[in-house]
């Protein structure tokens, strides 16, 4: 993460009630800050269904959020996003791209987004290999929605958001952005 980053110039770290320590780290480059977690891939997602978990073998990520600077507090992301990285452990969620995940509210003070879109991994911070039989370490970048866009998205799906999103021309790092429009 930090050959892709750089050294991050801020962290937070927030332990849960049955949960290992998440770090958040705070990157900034130029005028986007990225928002990275550290520690939801200590232990691999595994199927809440299965009779045991595996302690080796799984998917492990970890969730990026880019967003311009100075244009709202998103510093107070920090623990929507510790929170969001914990859910693998808290809640026997696995993490994949497509899916959403809701913090119950803002994501920061005035911020038009409660929700996230996982994207594809690959793009921003490279996979990190791991030492077999373990799976590498995903870095899924996390795309703010507004309560309507997660509607939308639930009904067509994640690539159709993410069409309309490109086909506005939407800016995903502005953390005031308004929603796309849905008609």
């Amino acid at each position: 993460m930090t050959t892709a980053l750089g050294a991050p110039d801020a962290r937070a770290a927030v332990t849960f009630l049955g949960a290992d320590r998440i770090e958040v780290l705070r990157f900034q480059e130029g005028d986007v800050l990225r928002y990275a977690t550290l520690g939801m891939s200590a232990h691999p997602m595994n199927d809440p269904t299965a009779m045991l978990a595996d302690p080796v073998k799984g998917a492990r990520a970890e969730l990026v959020l880019s967003v311009r600077a100075g244009l709202a507090d998103t510093d107070k992301v920090l623990r929507p996003l510790a929170v969001l990285a914990a859910t693998p452990q808290v809640e026997g969620l696995i993490v994949t791209p497509g899916a959403s995940l809701d913090v119950g509210g803002p994501l920061w003070p005035g911020a038009p987004f409660t929700s996230v879109l996982v994207g594809e991994p690959g793009g921003l911070v490279e996979d990190l290999e791991l030492d077999e039989p373990m799976e590498p370490v995903r870095f899924l970048p996390l795309l703010p929605m507004t309560p309507n866009e997660a509607a939308w998205k639930r009904v067509h799906g994640a690539q159709a958001l993410q069409e309309r999103w490109l086909a506005n021309g939407t800016d995903l790092r502005d953390p005031a952005r308004g929603a796309v429009p849905l008609d």
